[in-house]
């Protein structure tokens, strides 16, 4: 069992656990050569039991650490040791965010508003075609996986670890990965991961943030991918921007071919929505208000003047 002090590597001390997800576990550490605060992402011992997984992940690795983005996580190390106490277990050590994931803060919030939702998606598809263009499909693109910092800016994190465990699934014939509530059709019918699934994927989280709920619930996970496949997503909530409206549709499209031709052409209208919207009045009231406003001081100079 992994506990707080942990030294992995004869480097890295964990000093507190942070998240738990469909991979594996996030710990907060301190890396004792250069005294810097890291990351430490356990992997899942069902991971490291699917064959050729561990050797496709170090592949996968060596790439992510050649990214040089501000919205995709820094990769420092890999490792694959027993630790001080003795405990076992594959881990990659990445910067440390300070932030929250998307998802917590829709879980206290609700919803953004569209020029939010748009101004992250921007940073997240951007994020995104760093990523393609390295060679690294994402697969599963969630709020759970997009850290907002302190500042407002945006990180995409667990890159990489969907994409060696697809690939060994893969091979294997079995299920591919992919959170549900937010899987593309063409994965939710077996088929690999591709840029354009990456897209779909962000287009739902897109939804979620302006419409506060995902486009698909159910119970069980398989009606949800089939209804990825099957079903249009219901309506959003009328006060979403039609600007806006229009990008989730085009990137939740059921046909790859007809979403976003990549994500930086993505990332390009979202940001450009997110600036028409700022250029908007900050209340629908705002021009009526005016007007009065006007009028009212154009009786005072009428009335100044008799």
């Amino acid at each position: 069992m992994i506990n707080p002090g942990t030294i992995l590597g004869q480097r890295y001390r964990l000093e507190e656990r942070t998240a738990s997800g469909g991979m594996g576990d996030v710990w907060r550490g301190v890396d004792e050569v250069l005294g810097r605060t890291v990351a430490v992402k356990f992997l899942l011992p069902s991971l490291l039991e699917e064959p050729g997984f561990i050797e496709q992940f170090r592949r996968v690795a060596r790439t992510m650490a050649t990214i040089n983005h501000p919205g995709v996580v820094a990769v420092y190390d890999y490792g694959n040791d027993h630790g001080s106490d003795n405990a076992t277990g594959a881990y990659l050590v990445t910067e440390y965010i300070q932030g929250e994931a998307l998802s917590r803060t829709l879980g206290r919030v609700g919803r953004l508003t569209a020029g939010r939702t748009m101004a992250l998606v921007a940073q997240a598809a951007e994020a995104l075609y760093a990523a393609h263009q390295a060679g690294i499909v994402h697969r599963v693109v969630k709020p759970d996986n997009l850290l907002v910092r302190t500042d407002g800016t945006l990180v995409l994190t667990d890159l990489g670890i969907a994409c060696a465990a697809e690939a060994a699934k893969l091979n294997g014939g079995e299920i591919v990965l992919g959170a549900a509530s937010y899987i593309s059709p063409e994965q939710a019918v077996g088929r690999r991961g591709t840029p354009l699934s990456d897209i779909y994927a962000l287009g739902v989280v897109a939804f979620q943030c302006l419409s506060g709920y995902r486009p698909f619930e159910s119970e069980n996970p398989f009606e949800i991918e089939m209804r990825h496949v099957r079903e249009q997503p219901p309506p959003m909530p009328p006060d979403v921007p039609p600007a806006a409206r229009a990008v989730v549709e085009r990137a939740m499209n059921k046909h790859p071919a007809d979403r976003y031709p990549n994500a930086a052409a993505f990332a390009q209208e979202a940001r450009l929505v997110a600036a028409q919207l700022a250029r908007k009045p900050i209340s629908p009231t705002a021009g009526p208000v005016r007007r009065a406003l006007s009028a009212i001081l154009d009786w005072g100079g009428r009335a100044t003047r008799t």
